[in-house]
């Protein structure tokens, strides 16, 4: 039995102790067909919520059923728009707040504005701290998000985060392929921790490409530290942006002598020309997850989504229960 399926038969069964009505699911505008799925698993519906727009632009939110003295979970990615997205998260919080709600669980499946996570550079922010700040202060007890650009962002809340990964979905679409002479590779050397635990899930080696990064959308490929050469390649990384680093990194992989290149990554942000760069490049299959919702124009016949709702759903279950999250991760080389 795989493990989706395995996820969907627990979620349903951490179902039957949510039923009382005290779990109440609100989702924003970002990816409603993620969050409709998520309720779906649980064993319900999403909540009753308006999330509009007032004639100017400012944003308007209407919770339309009560949730006094309840375990209320919003579910909001902040992905493009991230502003408009975020704003709507701290709008929801706020209202659910103010409607005296018993705890209030921020579940983000993509956590937008982490890629600032310290000052590399003089007089730059640290917006991942901002955001924390922001989610904390509009009345968030609790987080869920899954696949962090950067572990240390936990740190950042002084309010619980349960951190998910999504490694065990990829890994398990990879063993049903059964790719013969595999290699994961990372392309970014500050990856290598999640993607040495992919290779020990596959049962694979491990190779690293030194890159240097000339700017956000830019990257130049130094070194390929370990043998690519003959080999069929899984490319892992937690998002795809503009998709020059991800492609760069599958150009100098095959130019060593690599065979077929699949790349696995969790968040699929694709701006700009990213579209067209995957199309050209040697990447053979993007395997990406649904948080992100992809857009009619993005689903190209080299991109396969993957859900991560009964990942989600199941945490959402036992956050509720009272339950263990950490036992997510008995098959995964992290720690919750």
């Amino acid at each position: 039995m795989s493990e989706e399926v395995l996820m969907m038969e627990a979620a349903k069964r951490q179902a039957e102790m949510v039923m009382d009505g005290s779990l109440v699911i609100l989702g924003g505008n970002s990816n409603p067909l993620l969050f409709e799925e998520i309720a779906a698993l649980i064993g319900g519906r999403l909540g009753d919520i308006l999330v509009g727009r007032f004639p100017e632009g400012e944003i308007q939110v209407q919770i339309r059923e009560n949730v006094r003295g309840k375990d209320v979970f919003i579910v909001q990615s902040t992905c493009t728009p991230p502003n408009e997205n975020l704003m709507e998260l701290l709008i929801m919080i706020d209202a659910a707040k103010r409607a005296s709600a018993q705890r209030i669980t921020a579940v983000l499946p993509f956590f937008g504005y982490a890629r600032q996570d310290r000052k590399d550079r003089p007089r730059v922010p640290i917006t991942a701290k901002l955001v924390a700040n922001l989610i904390t202060k509009a009345g968030a007890d609790r987080v869920l998000t899954m696949d962090l650009h950067a572990g240390q962002i936990q740190g950042f809340f002084d309010i619980p985060v349960d951190h998910l990964y999504s490694i065990n979905v990829f890994s398990e679409y990879f063993k049903k392929k059964a790719i013969q002479n595999l290699v994961v590779v990372t392309p970014d050397v500050g990856g290598t921790r999640m993607a040495r635990a992919y290779a020990k899930l596959l049962g694979c080696s491990l190779a690293i490409v030194d890159k240097r990064r000339e700017n956000a959308g830019s990257t130049h490929v130094m070194n390929i530290i370990g043998d690519v050469a003959g080999k069929n390649v899984l490319l892992v990384d937690d998002l795809i942006s503009t998709g020059g680093s991800l492609c760069e990194a599958a150009r100098a992989i095959k130019e060593a002598g690599a065979l077929t290149i699949y790349a696995a990554v969790v968040h699929p942000v694709l701006v700009g020309a990213a579209i067209e760069k995957i199309k050209g490049s040697d990447i053979s299959k993007l395997i990406v997850t649904n948080s992100i919702p992809l857009s009619e124009e993005k689903q190209i016949e080299k991109i396969e989504l993957l859900s991560v709702a009964p990942l989600l759903a199941e945490a959402i279950a036992r956050i509720h229960a009272h339950a263990s999250i950490s036992t997510l991760f008995d098959q995964v080389g992290v720690e919750a």
